[in-house]
């Protein structure tokens, strides 16, 4: 049997090896991202989250730049186990691919021209919010159901010109509605689950998820306790697979992938507390039903074949 190779759409280690050096190579207390993890579960693709503080003293481009530099840092520390992902990475050659995005617009402190020096700094993907409002659009958390400004109605098109991934995890739903209707090119997102399985604002309604597939686009379900179940203590790996399941049912398992947002949360799952952990995943997935073909794809193929556009 082939090895089960990884991809995952959304980590946060970026803001502690920036705040609290954290290393890639020798993980520390809660840390879940690290390369002994990554390599004990054949993680061959990894997105690392610039994630943009809303309420720090420094402006969000400043910040972002921190956490661009951390990110090619990392990069260097790895001693050449992690690469820059591109068009002809291929797993299972002892490299393991990363690719920068961006969470929160941020990043960008209003400015067209910053995104596209981002855009030439590495980042492929941006969410337009994280859990604030901003410059560009309103959150999923916050009560009022806005959409996106004008400004993030340009960003959209700019960041569809420059080839960047539109990422619409922690957007409200009138901003999805929106982005949908603006972006010509497949968007997604990282790191969401679905709403009809666990009722929390963050997670997509099933006709989000029906358009994001309709336009080409994939859907990360994420491991954060509170959108995976009613009982956020008791979440574990079958609920990852119960959202995943439902997903796939409504747009077929091509449009699933994973976002584990590990790093980005105080409390996991209790079989999934870091990447080491995956194979207890991929058991669930089996049990939910899925066959070796469509674990494959969820596991990596559809995470990559997305992507691959955007590089």
């Amino acid at each position: 049997m082939n090895p089960l190779y990884f991809a995952d759409a959304h980590c946060d280690f970026l803001y502690y090896m920036y705040h609290d050096g954290w290393s890639i190579a020798a993980p520390q207390g809660r840390q879940a991202v690290a390369l002994p993890y990554m390599r004990k579960s054949n993680v061959a693709l990894q997105f690392f989250a610039a994630w943009i503080d809303g309420n720090a003293a420094r402006n969000g481009l400043e910040q972002c730049i921190c956490l661009i530099d951390t990110y090619w840092r990392m990069l260097q520390a790895s001693d050449g186990a992690l690469v820059p992902f591109s068009r002809d990475f291929l797993p299972g050659a002892g490299k393991i691919a990363a690719l920068l995005t961006i969470e929160g617009g941020e990043a960008i402190a209003g400015s067209l021209e910053a995104l596209r020096m981002l855009y030439k700094l590495g980042a492929r993907a941006m969410t337009l919010t994280w859990n604030y409002s901003n410059e560009l659009a309103s959150p999923a958390m916050r009560r009022a159901n806005l959409g996106l400004t004008r400004l993030g109605r340009k960003t959209v098109r700019e960041m569809d010109r420059l080839g960047m991934a539109l990422d619409v995890a922690h957007l409200s739903d009138a901003g999805i509605n929106e982005a949908l209707s603006i972006a010509t090119r497949p968007i997604f997102a990282s790191h969401s689950n679905a709403r009809t399985i666990c009722n929390h604002r963050r997670s997509l309604k099933d006709a989000h998820i029906k358009e994001i597939a309709k336009a080409g686009g994939i859907i990360c379900v994420n491991f954060y306790p509170p959108q995976l179940c009613a009982l956020p203590q008791n979440a574990c790996a079958a609920d990852v697979a119960r959202h995943a399941a439902y997903i796939a049912s409504l747009v077929g398992p091509e449009h699933v992938a994973l976002g584990s947002d590990f790093d980005g949360m105080n409390d996991y799952p209790r079989d999934l507390k870091n990447q080491g952990c995956l194979p207890a995943l991929a058991e669930a997935f089996r049990s939910a039903g899925f066959t070796e073909n469509e674990l494959e794809d969820i596991a990596y193929n559809n995470l990559r074949n997305y992507i691959v556009q955007f590089v």
